[in-house]
């Protein structure tokens, strides 16, 4: 397995005192676009026990909250007492979508995260949380992103739309327009919410896969629920290290799927000329959307 310099060089995103996290220059190496092999003999007892406990707590608090489509593919990440074998998902994935999970040993720099998702490839990190961290982590883990995010690969509306996300990120990058497009990840992938018929569930992994987020992002009074606008979601900043302010709601996947249809170039040029909007700020004109009940 070929590896080079600069495919072992940790990606770095927002303010850190401590260096990335994750093996870049395992044994076996890191490829040229930073996936590595899945090592599952190296997981211990205590890591699989992790991963056990966290899909047992949050499953528990998915019915009301959660989506229906994730709801109706969690069981196709196959076991719950261990973490799962990639391979062993990806029988069942690329036959639902054509979309497959690869392993990569951490944060991954933007343009190979693009160049991944844009080719229906999507990155999970392979190394999972310590027990003292159970609550919550600074880095996405291995739970985060199969848990969080894989379910959703599964709907074939919305892996079409990750694969379209992943091919205009390619483009953002070349534009110098990546922030802008990160933060559109951020409200959808990462932190999205759906109107369905007895209200807002979310389809968010950064929201499913959190013990207290899930709860907040749906029926909180405090965050504020808008309906998503591209050029809105793109202006408005987030924060990493607390519960979102500000969510924004689809109306099906269908829809966002539409919304991201056209050419975001002339999009790019009106955020070059538009301020900022701080998270948690509500313009006059917008009206948040209720909670669920």
């Amino acid at each position: 397995m070929e590896s080079t310099a600069a495919a072992v060089t940790p990606a770095v995103y927002g303010d850190s005192d401590r260096p990335p996290r994750g093996d870049y220059s395992r044994d076996g190496g890191v490829r040229a676009d930073y996936t590595c092999a899945q090592d599952w003999a190296s997981y211990t007892p205590a890591d699989h026990d992790t991963y056990r406990r966290l899909y047992e707590r949050q499953a528990a608090q998915l019915p009301g909250l959660a989506c229906d489509a994730f709801i109706d593919a969690l069981p196709s990440l196959g076991v719950k007492d261990r973490i799962p074998r990639f391979d062993e998902i990806n029988e069942r994935l690329y036959k639902a979508t054509r979309w497959e999970v690869v392993a990569v040993p951490g944060l991954i720099p933007e343009e190979p995260f693009f160049s991944l998702l844009a080719n229906r490839r999507f990155p999970v990190t392979d190394w999972i949380r310590k027990p003292e961290e159970f609550d919550y982590i600074v880095e996405p883990d291995v739970f985060h992103d199969l848990f969080g995010h894989v379910p959703m690969l599964f709907d074939p509306t919305f892996a079409d739309y990750v694969q379209r996300y992943g091919q205009g990120g390619l483009k953002a990058h070349d534009l110098g327009a990546g922030e802008k497009l990160a933060r559109l990840y951020w409200y959808t992938v990462e932190f999205g919410l759906i109107r369905q018929p007895e209200g807002v569930r979310a389809y968010g992994a950064g929201i499913l896969s959190s013990v207290g987020e899930l709860q907040h992002a749906v029926r909180s009074p405090e965050p504020h629920r808008l309906p998503l606008d591209l050029l809105r979601a793109m202006r408005t900043r987030y924060k990493i290290d607390t519960y979102q302010s500000t969510y924004f709601v689809i109306d099906s996947f269908a829809d966002l799927f539409g919304k991201t249809a056209p050419d975001f170039t002339p999009l790019y040029e009106q955020l070059a000329t538009l301020p900022d909007i701080d998270a948690g700020v509500v313009l006059p004109h917008e009206r948040d959307i209720p909670a669920a009940g």
